[in-house]
């Protein structure tokens, strides 16, 4: 049988993309269009303006896709396209699109949740490098050859709208997900943003805090452990069990919170009084179209780079633990990061390190397919597709929705 062609669509958010992927392993297209221009005046996405911008560029890029990966629309075998979780109208804007372009064509569609998305960009990868073999890490059979994945996989997925530990699992053709760990209040990649924002680096934050970061010392500025009760830890009800919105989850959990930390950080600007030079650093920044490292460095002193260092170092630390520490508890195999945040060279550092004092393997996407993108929307479709896992015409945008 040949290899099937999907075209995938992702809008969850700020970021219009399609791409077009063969037999869930092979990436043949990516276009994303940014946004970050339009939101960044704002100093974080305008929900009202991503969705009149993924207006604009959704039928461009989809044609981008298509003629970069040289299919048509005709030659395509099915469309897939992000249900959620996500933003309502953003989410609806590619969802209509990948209806109408399903019914137009006479194609197959597939709902595919965004979260399960970004674990499949870590399989995209490693399959096209020939890093996992077909049998052991591809749930449809792919005939890559290479090392085995080995189960129960412990995924990471951390980008500025999420922060969740999820078990995976293999299950036939595809893979179930247990949801071990959220973050009760920002997610890491928003707590980035805006602790940038508050010190006047400007949006987006998370990639400005990772360069920055190497200039200062991260041992400087002392943030205190974030801890949390988990009073339902071992403790759920049935009753409990069959209400919770992740229901699944009565084990052990490792969840974060990172609202405290950017309190922190609040606090020693007030306490330090770095008002007004960061309001200089702000207004400088702003006038420059695209700032370069050197021109951050210029307006950024000791203090500031030590602060910014030292905030980065207590977040990642609190990621790659709880991470660590729930891949022990549930004697996982191996551990996947992904996300937007995933991008981040000191959290990739940190992982590697410390999942080889545990023996653990540790893969990451590419920083492409890190941030939001639509090849692992179609990569994550085609269990799917070989299982006739096709969404009717009547479904909607689920901007809450839940992996399982």
């Amino acid at each position: 049988m040949p290899p099937a062609f999907i075209l995938g669509i992702e809008s969850s958010c700020d970021e219009t993309a399609a791409a077009v992927v063969s037999a869930g392993e092979k990436m043949v297209s990516n276009i994303v269009a940014s946004q970050i221009a339009t939101h960044q005046p704002f100093g974080g996405v305008v929900p009202e303006l991503a969705s009149r911008e993924h207006l604009r560029a959704i039928v461009p890029v989809v044609r981008q896709a298509l003629e970069s990966a040289g299919q048509t629309y005709q030659s395509i075998d099915a469309i897939a396209v992000t249900q959620g979780p996500g933003l309502a109208g953003a989410l609806l804007v590619g969802i209509t699109y990948a209806k109408a372009l399903a019914f137009a064509l006479e194609k197959p569609l597939i709902a595919v949740n965004h979260l399960e998305g970004h674990i499949h960009a870590v399989l995209l990868e490693e399959r096209q490098k020939g890093g996992f073999s077909g049998d052991d890490a591809s749930p449809h059979g792919s005939s890559v050859s290479g090392g085995e994945l080995k189960f129960p996989v412990l995924a990471l997925v951390v980008s500025g709208g999420h922060t969740h530990l999820y078990l995976a699992r293999q299950k036939a053709e595809s893979w179930t997900y247990e949801n071990v760990g959220r973050t009760r209040d920002d997610a890491a990649g928003e707590a980035f943003d805006k602790v940038a924002k508050l010190l006047g680096l400007g949006y987006p934050g998370g990639p400005v805090i990772d360069r920055l970061s190497a200039h200062g010392d991260a041992r400087a500025v002392k943030f205190p452990a974030v801890q949390l009760k988990h009073p339902d830890r071992r403790t759920l009800s049935a009753d409990a069990v069959k209400t919770s919105a992740t229901a699944e989850d009565h084990g052990p959990r490792f969840d974060f919170s990172y609202s405290g930390i950017k309190t922190s950080v609040l606090r020693y600007v007030e306490t330090h009084n770095m008002r007004d030079s960061i309001e200089a650093r702000r207004k400088a920044l702003s006038s420059i179209a695209k700032p370069k490292l050197e021109d951050y460095l210029l307006h950024c002193d000791r203090e500031t780079l030590n602060l910014i260092a030292s905030f980065q170092y207590a977040l990642i630390e609190d990621l790659t633990n709880k991470t660590l520490a729930a891949a022990r508890e549930y004697n996982a195999a191996t551990v996947f990061v992904s996300g937007g945040v995933a991008a981040n060279q000191e959290l990739r550092q940190t992982f590697e390190r410390k999942a080889a004092e545990q023996g653990l393997p540790v893969f990451f996407p590419s920083r492409p397919l890190s941030t939001d993108n639509a090849a692992m929307i179609a990569a994550a479709a085609y269990p799917k597709y070989l299982a006739r896992d096709f969404a009717s015409m009547e479904f909607s945008a689920e901007p809450g929705m839940v992996l399982r």
